[in-house]
């Protein structure tokens, strides 16, 4: 199955196509962090958010590369269990380069402060609350893009669909105060939540509902790959 991760991450790098999601990052952090200077944690909470619809764009991109016949044949060789692992593992490995460059930028172009008053939270903890919302938007991120990738949608018509509604739903019932928001994972909550007081008992609350949301996800897109085998 690591040969198979290999063999993926090398088709999304090899082929240019990892230039597009990373430079439309790049862009939309660039404007994010373009408007002035806020704590760590304000910011990547937001970052977030912004990157979500970029990494699930990413994921689909990296799994879209790799031919059907040849998605078939790794089937066949490593199974339908290794071979759906191996797809999301490249994923999630992309997406961890995505984050890291997420995580580094702001710092290059003045768009975070170090500088705290009283009562404000610590860089080195602002920077590992950046960190923890990365992570909760990551696996949601890839869990989307995997469902709105061709080998689930079949059509690319259909997969910008999937990808569109998802990641503009996740923005918008996150800013909702019924219970539409758990529909969606919890990137709008968490980027809300690091504003503020996040409490331990909130924080524990966000990772359950981003984790229970995954599941959920990933389970879908190993229904559908198993029906369009």
């Amino acid at each position: 199955m690591t040969a198979l991760v290999r063999l993926r991450l090398a088709g999304f790098l090899r082929t240019g196509r990892a230039l597009a999601p990373v430079l439309a990052g790049l862009l939309a952090l660039g404007v994010l962090y373009g408007g002035g200077r806020a704590r760590p944690a304000e910011a990547y909470g937001v970052s977030a958010v912004v990157l979500f619809p970029v990494l699930a764009w990413q994921t689909k991109i990296l799994l879209d590369v790799e031919p059907d016949v040849q998605r078939r044949l790794a089937r066949v060789v490593v199974g339908p269990v290794r071979e759906r692992a191996a797809g999301l593992l490249a994923a999630a490995v992309a997406g961890l380069g995505t984050v890291a460059v997420a995580l580094v930028f702001p710092w290059l172009v003045g768009g975070v402060t170090g500088e705290t008053g009283p009562g404000d939270r610590s860089v080195a903890a602002g920077v590992a609350l950046g960190l923890w919302a990365h992570l909760l938007a990551l696996p949601a991120a890839v869990a989307l893009g995997a469902l709105a990738s061709r080998a689930i949608t079949r059509s690319a018509g259909y997969g910008v669909a999937v990808l569109s509604v998802g990641a503009v739903g996740a923005l918008v019932l996150g800013l909702s105060d019924s219970v539409l928001p758990w529909l969606a994972p919890p990137v709008m909550p968490t980027a809300r939540a690091l504003t503020g007081d996040l409490t331990a008992s909130a924080a524990l609350l966000l990772s359950a509902w981003a984790l229970v949301w995954v599941v959920v996800a990933l389970a879908g897109y190993a229904w559908g790959r198993r029906t369009r085998a």
